[in-house]
């Protein structure tokens, strides 16, 4: 199902000089209540800072139903899901129609999600049956909450609002990513790489994301398509001869396959998920090195982000690591790892060629999660956390902890224009604290 077709009964016309943000609108009928999100762009760019929501990811997920329908979904899990009255709701009606990550009643995938239809998970309050925790949309509110408990200056877009602007970038000093920015079009990730080359800074907070190549319909934005390919962690897989793009000609899966590794673009990459724990990071050797130093000013020993309000620490669900084989910048200063997951945490799919021992939590170097930094022409940079917790860790403690500490001292150095931090001793292996 693509589209209600429901009459309009409600609109708003945007004040002008209305901040750019994150908003939602209340309705209520009786003592039903509800939150239907919008985001507000600016005209152009007001702060050196801009939040670009994932808006793809909360398509993708759109009602999704993976404990319903993916039969691995609760050996994946580690623990019974958490079911919720709304996702019961859409569960028994069929009218609000599928995710991605469901099948038609032939057995099919679902390769087509429309936001022309009620979408009950993107809601503030809504939490996912799988974690009975914050997923995408919700999670991603705590980056607001840090931005606005901070008194930073910034502006929201979306995947959406790039696809229609290619240009949208130009004139912010520093992009944010959500939590996990999953899917991602071609035409966007040419968009970030310029922006990066160009002397942008970005700062990816998030896991498994550029992960799915995604496009649209001609003229109809609101109609996304991606088609599960022959790799990837995947809750189904096209038919031979599916695997090519209706909306667009292009060949989908993993952008991996289309020699387009996440660890060109943010230094990780996919290594591996697990819903029962969360773990901190422990600080590596190259975080010592004065290029880099910086970034953990008035961080206190060694571990840090043993918390959050995902599972117990910053570094979990889904995690990325560094591989200079996958084409990690050899320059890139691994900066932080948290290893010590159960066997809960398994090894993506698509590292493997052989089925073998050895690839589960407690086995395998692999399933970890690396932080890393590095810089690029122009004064660019890149910082990655390699979680998608990460982010449901920044609330902790009235948003005064040391994953914020970190976030401060890279967002504090990423939105000034100019040289970085440190950059005088990015060719001196020698030069430790």
């Amino acid at each position: 199902m693509l589209d209600c077709a429901w009459e309009t009964t409600f609109t708003w016309t945007i004040p002008s000089g209305t901040r750019s943000g994150a908003y939602s609108a209340r309705i209520e009928a009786g003592d039903a209540q509800d939150h239907i999100p919008f985001f507000i762009r600016p005209e152009r760019p007001t702060a050196p800072i801009l939040y670009l929501m994932p808006t793809n990811s909360y398509l993708a997920y759109a009602n999704e139903m993976i404990v319903h329908h993916v039969p691995v979904g609760q050996a994946i899990l580690a623990h019974p899901a958490v079911l919720t009255e709304r996702e019961a709701d859409y569960y028994q009606d069929p009218k609000y129609g599928r995710s991605t990550y469901d099948h038609f009643a032939d057995g099919g995938g679902v390769c087509f999600a429309s936001w022309t239809r009620p979408i009950l998970n993107i809601r503030p309050r809504w939490r996912s049956s799988a974690i009975g925790t914050t997923w995408q949309f919700p999670r991603d509110l705590s980056l607001i909450g840090w931005l606005e408990h901070h008194r930073y200056s910034y502006d929201v877009a979306t995947d959406h609002d790039l696809a229609e602007n290619p240009d949208l970038l130009k004139g912010y000093q520093v992009v944010l990513t959500g939590s996990h920015p999953e899917y991602w079009s071609e035409q966007g990730l040419n968009d970030l790489e310029d922006f990066i080359a160009e002397g942008g800074r970005l700062m990816y907070l998030g896991g498994n994301g550029f992960y799915w190549v995604v496009s649209y319909r001609d003229g109809e934005p609101s109609l996304m398509e991606v088609r599960k390919g022959e790799a990837g962690m995947r809750a189904w897989q096209a038919e031979p001869g599916e695997y090519y793009h209706q909306t667009s000609a292009e060949r989908g899966g993993i952008w991996r396959n289309r020699a387009r590794p996440p660890q060109k673009l943010t230094g990780v990459g996919f290594t591996t998920q697990g819903f029962d724990e969360c773990h901190p990071y422990r600080r590596m050797p190259d975080s010592y090195h004065k290029s880099v130093a910086w970034i953990f000013d008035g961080v206190e020993g060694e571990v840090f982000g043993d918390f959050g309000l995902a599972l117990g620490g910053a570094a979990g669900l889904e995690t990325e690591r560094y591989d200079l084989e996958l084409g990690t910048p050899p320059h890139t200063r691994l900066l932080a790892s948290s290893t010590g997951y159960s066997d809960n945490y398994a090894g993506v799919v698509e590292d493997i060629l052989f089925n073998h021992p050895g690839t589960l939590g407690t086995q395998s170097a692999t399933v970890r999660a690396d932080m890393t930094y590095f810089t690029a022409a122009n004064d660019g940079a890149v910082f990655s956390t390699g979680s998608i917790a990460w982010i449901s860790a920044l609330p902790s403690f009235g948003y005064e902890n040391n994953v914020s500490q970190v976030m401060r001292n890279v967002l504090d150095a990423f939105q000034k224009p100019g040289a970085l931090p440190g950059g005088a001793w990015d060719q001196e292996e020698k030069s430790w604290t």
